[in-house]
């Protein structure tokens, strides 16, 4: 079930020569002065922005990736919160934390004060859709002393993971405009300041230099949204980017092995069956679909042993969840697809998933199904998506990327209120069984209530797991610190240079 390579390879090094202006350094025409400065970055991402840039959705990501935004909290290498923004906290009462904040500028000059903190969450809560870390979640902000005092309307024993999330960045009040638009250019808190974004192409960024953590190492940051995934590994090999993030699984050999970093990742693709609408609101044909799928042979074959076989919503990154799942209870049992008629869909922003698809859908019409291939970018598929348009999705999704707790994805993912429900999934033993997760505390008997929840899940066959992944990020030669993050919410930061 592989595909040609040829026609591909062919293809990324024809749009090479028209590449190389585009990944022209916006501040090029200066190199001594670079050189005494520290020299920009050049930056190939594979996402463009979706939603111009608004820190509530997928773009909150691209912002923490490129050290824009931060949070009153960051995740550390084990998972566990740590200060950002908040210099310290502690909790209260079940429903109340007080956060005490660090002496930081905004990046328009003000300081970041109780009030202005208070207020930038105040308008995370009042936005629409909810940022996937407010999912199932109410909290108030207010200002108190030399800190923040949030109160939970129900206990919320990790709230701390959950300020980690790159969709609750802090922005000064300039940020906030009318009918909830937000602008993060010049107002974040980050180690580099947007100074200009053009569309869905490229964008500038330079250092500010009064960041709390200390002046970056690189004069500022030009990078590129290139979604074509061999592009981006020619632009790395040609010396037209120092970085590229997500190189394609078949260009990985084409990098010379000092320029390649595989890092072991939280983020698990899947497919999800509309459990609303179609043909898998019936049990049976999600059962069937589960059925027909191999998934080791996409492990091997599309992604060439860089993934592990889908094992579970938690991949094998999430430590504590190996050799501890439940099996699913209560499966229905697999029906006769008779060539029921599939939408099948996913993007191409991650080279392997079109591939993934084609094979998913071989192996669907093997079982009986009738499908369909729908490929777009992502930022052209997500609304369709969310809206039920499709039968089944393709998708890659870092389990622990929104909050840092496993219970948070479930919620946010396969709840009746979740506000990024791909499977749009409404099952009462689910709600109950995340519900029952949220409640915990304890770090170990959270983990096992989430595995629960995850059984529960994976028993409605709303989704069905195919791989885990590794992401290979192209970094130059000459370039050091790039930040290898598996929650993948930190690309380049104070100590990124070239």
């Amino acid at each position: 079930m592989r595909f040609p390579r040829r026609p591909r390879l062919l293809a990324g090094l024809l749009l090479t020569p028209l590449l190389a202006g585009c990944f022209a350094s916006a501040g090029d025409g200066g190199t001594t002065a670079e050189a005494k400065d520290g020299s920009r970055l050049r930056v190939a991402l594979a996402f463009p922005p979706a939603e111009n840039l608004s820190p509530y959705g997928a773009d909150a990501t691209l912002l923490s990736r490129l050290g824009v935004t931060e949070g009153l909290t960051a995740l550390d290498a084990n998972g566990a919160a740590a200060p950002a923004l908040a210099a310290s906290w502690r909790r209260e009462d079940d429903r109340t934390w007080l956060f005490t904040l660090r002496e930081a500028v905004f990046q328009d000059g003000t300081d970041v004060t109780p009030a202005a903190v208070a207020a930038a969450l105040t308008h995370a809560t009042e936005a629409e859709p909810a940022p996937a870390a407010l999912a199932g979640v109410t909290l108030t902000a207010n200002a108190e002393g030399n800190g923040v005092r949030i109160a939970t309307g129900a206990p919320d024993p990790v709230l701390p993971l959950r300020l980690s999330s790159p969709s609750l960045a802090v922005l000064s009040p300039k940020a906030y405009g009318k009918k909830g638009t937000v602008d993060p250019v010049g107002n974040a808190t980050g180690p580099f300041e947007l100074t200009k974004v053009n569309g869905s192409t490229s964008a500038a960024l330079d250092r500010f230099d009064d960041y709390w953590g200390g002046r970056a190492q690189a004069s500022g940051i030009d990078a590129r949204f290139v979604a074509d995934g061999t592009a981006r590994a020619n632009a790395l090999r040609t010396g037209q980017v120092d970085v590229a993030e997500a190189i394609p699984v078949a260009q990985a050999a084409t990098l010379d092995a000092d320029t390649r970093r595989e890092t072991a990742t939280t983020r698990t693709t899947s497919l999800l069956l509309n459990t609303a609408s179609g043909v898998f609101e019936d049990p049976s044909l999600r059962a069937a679909a589960r059925a027909a799928v191999d998934t080791s042979a996409l492990a091997k074959d599309v992604y060439e042993g860089h993934a592990d076989a889908g094992a579970g919503i938690y991949g094998p990154a999430v430590t504590w969840a190996e050799g501890k799942r439940p099996q699913p209870a209560e499966r229905a049992r697999a029906g006769r697809p008779a060539g029921a008629p599939v939408t099948l869909a996913t993007y191409d922003n991650r080279p392997e998933l079109p591939e993934v698809a084609q094979v998913v859908k071989q192996q669907l019409e093997k079982a009986g199904f009738t499908v369909k291939l729908e490929v777009r970018e992502y930022s052209r598929l997500e609304s369709d998506a969310l809206a039920g348009k499709f039968d089944a999705f393709i998708g890659a999704r870092n389990s622990l990327l929104d909050t840092g707790d496993p219970v948070s994805l479930l919620a946010s993912d396969f709840t009746c209120d979740g506000g990024y429900n791909l499977a749009l999934l409404c099952d009462k033993a689910v709600d109950r069984a995340v519900a029952e997760a949220q409640a915990v505390a304890d770090t170990g008997e959270r983990q096992d209530a989430a595995l629960a929840a995850e059984a529960a899940i994976l028993g409605t066959d709303a989704v069905v797991p195919l791989v885990h992944q590794r992401v290979i990020t192209g970094v130059g030669a000459e370039v050091s610190g790039v930040i290898l993050d598996p929650y993948e919410r930190t690309l380049v930061g104070t100590g990124t240079r070239r």
